[in-house]
């Protein structure tokens, strides 16, 4: 691409490229990699269609590129896309490349160079930041203009956000297929995730609280409404096993550490009777006649609900029933953790 002594602002498609592990490798084999990631790099078809119309510019970082393409979103796209299916030829050199448009500007320097900067880099740089070896991070505005197009979109999947440099939140999308790029989540993503559970499990934590709160404030201060000779004392509860209604059966784990977690701050009640997991696990699965149930258990309340997880969000629904009355107490009550 010819270019005039100052490079006016305009929007670009920026494919930036960085060799992982680059700074622990020997001067002599830096060099190499540089040399080796060039090679792959020219023998692009879509490097080489941009270069012969003179609508490329290409940078080097030291321990990658940047190319910059005039032409449209796809560019650096198909051209992450070619780099990555030819690295299966070079099974040492590891690369990670960030994609996306934006305005960049610069001038040409003494070396007549062209130096870019702007958005369009930096953001490019950023978005790749949050990737690991073999990972093709585009941003969501990137891969919405892809989108647009059919063959793109089996290749997108949405990460979420990525916290970047200065504390900004980038929304960026894995690009990926059976022979291209990496599937896996990025570390960063990872490490975000186990963060939200721990939060997550925080918050349920307090939900189960006022849920047992709840149940003893019921049973503390219920009253019969009539005096019988009946042995079974008021101050007692059993909590059946809660309904896993995941998708994932795999989760009944986590319902059953919902009525664990229940079961064991009820037990922390000073004269409250409550009934052990063990002597109610039998009515797993089974249509419950809860009057039935208490009697067989010999309690005055019955606590039984259910448990929905999903990948973002926990939702519990509860129902604290008096069995001789059968009155309700925070029926459907939902402590929705998102």
């Amino acid at each position: 691409m010819s270019v005039e002594k100052e490079v006016q602002l305009e929007i670009a498609h920026v494919l930036f490229i960085d060799i992982v592990g680059y700074s622990k490798l020997s001067v002599n084999d830096q060099h190499a990699a540089v040399e080796e990631l060039n090679q792959i790099v020219r023998a692009a078809e879509q490097f080489q269609r941009a270069e012969a119309a003179r609508r490329l510019l290409k940078i080097p970082t030291g321990d990658g590129m940047v190319l910059v393409f005039y032409t449209s979103p796809e560019a650096p796209a198909q051209c992450a896309v070619e780099v990555s299916r030819a690295l299966k030829e070079h099974p040492r050199l590891h690369l990670r490349m960030g994609i996306h448009s934006g305005p960049v500007s610069g001038v040409v320097d003494v070396t007549e160079r062209a130096n870019l900067a702007g958005a369009g880099i930096n953001i490019a740089k950023r978005v790749m930041d949050c990737g690991d070896a073999s990972h093709i991070l585009l941003s969501k505005h990137v891969a919405e203009d892809l989108e647009e197009y059919e063959k793109w979109r089996p290749l997108l999947h949405d990460l979420g956000t990525c916290e970047v440099k200065h504390g900004m939140q980038v929304a960026i999308v894995n690009l990926w297929s059976d022979d291209v790029g990496n599937r896996q989540l990025p570390q960063k993503f990872q490490a975000l995730r186990k963060q939200r559970a721990r939060v997550r499990w925080a918050e349920v934590a307090a939900a189960l609280l006022l849920l047992a709160g709840i149940a003893v404030a019921f049973v503390l201060i219920s009253k019969k409404s009539a005096r019988s000779t009946s042995v079974i004392p008021e101050k007692s509860i059993a909590v059946l096993p809660f309904e896993n209604r995941s998708e994932d059966k795999a989760n009944a784990y986590f319902a059953d550490g919902i009525q664990d977690e229940i079961l064991t701050l009820l037990s922390k009640i000073a004269d409250l009777k409550v009934i052990s997991r063990t002597s109610t696990q039998s009515y797993q699965g089974k249509p419950r006649n809860l009057s039935e149930i208490a009697k067989q258990l010999g309690v005055a309340n019955i606590l039984e609900g259910s448990v929905q997880k999903t990948t973002d969000q926990v939702r519990v629904n509860v129902q604290l029933i008096n069995a001789q009355t059968g009155s309700h107490l925070g029926r459907h009550l939902r402590p929705q953790v998102d």
